[in-house]
């Protein structure tokens, strides 16, 4: 898998990016994670993402290492490695390569070791044999329950929810619920405010006796007609005239309503979803 990092908004001239490999005998989904968040510190550099997933044998680790190592030819530049490795005949190998390494593992397994004067399993995949747990299965019922009342689609069992977003199409509540679903196991309802609802000056009925439960997103007019216009392009839906009425009625609505709210525009998934869990005291 390959994507882009560029944490950085300015326009400004950066240096050519550097390629960076996420390795595991895992699904590598918790290096990338983690070794994303160090290298958004970064921002004045670009990087090329790229995970390679289940490297559990020599012959796995010696094409991981052929990839690498054609990636630093054609660079003209060591990569950066982040690895989460267990095997150590696997590991040596992949120390070898040229690249600037750097064992997660290594890092902070053997310093609690010591600390803890306990032994790590050194299990591989030892983080996913949380399926057999009842917070992997609260989160499951979560996600279910997220996607089941996505965009007002079902208004069944609302009082089991634990949040419930409300905000104008396009300002972010799908995801932000799929999320908090996600990393957070909660049960997050999301439900659109439309025309309808401003021309009644009120919310959906069907929500207000969960009030309580409500947390409110909106976003700039102008990047919502373009977010609109990418589903709906030319549409009086997305023009930005619908936009600025829509915003500007939603926030009016929520202010009235003493929702509180905040704006997408500039913010990530995981602020958005962080404010959520403080302001509605979600904290698990």
């Amino acid at each position: 898998m390959s994507t882009d990092l560029n944490p950085a908004s300015s326009p400004a001239v950066r240096p050519a990016g550097r390629t960076v490999f996420f390795i595991s005998d895992g699904t590598g989904i918790t290096a990338e994670t983690f070794g994303s968040s160090i290298l958004a510190q970064f921002d004045s550099l670009r990087f090329r993402l790229r995970r390679i997933p289940f490297v559990d044998s020599i012959e796995k680790a010696e094409e991981a290492v052929r990839v690498i190592e054609q990636q630093a030819q054609e660079d003209g530049r060591r990569p950066i490695v982040f690895s989460t490795l267990v095997n150590t005949e696997i590991l040596e190998r992949m120390k070898r390569v040229r690249a600037l390494h750097l064992d997660m593992f290594k890092t902070f397994v053997e310093p609690l070791e010591r600390e803890l004067d306990v032994k790590s399993s050194h299990t591989i995949g030892r983080f996913h044999h949380a399926t057999d747990t009842e917070a992997y299965k609260n989160r499951i019922e979560a996600i279910n329950f997220s996607l089941a009342h996505d965009d007002g689609q079902s208004v069944r069992n609302l009082e089991e929810a634990d949040a419930i977003l409300i905000g104008v199409s396009r300002s972010g509540k799908t995801p932000t619920s799929l999320y908090l679903a996600m990393q957070h196991g909660l049960k997050v309802a999301n439900c659109p405010l439309i025309p309808e609802d401003f021309e009644r000056d009120a919310l959906p009925s069907t929500i207000v006796p969960y009030k309580e439960k409500l947390f409110g997103l909106t976003i700039d007019p102008d990047r919502l007609s373009q977010i609109r216009n990418e589903r709906r392009p030319g549409s009086k839906y997305a023009s930005p005239e619908n936009c600025r009425m829509e915003v500007r009625s939603a926030e009016a609505l929520m202010r009235r309503e003493s929702i509180t709210w905040l704006s997408t525009t500039t913010k990530s998934i995981e602020e958005i979803a962080t404010t959520i869990l403080t302001s509605l005291n979600l904290g698990r």
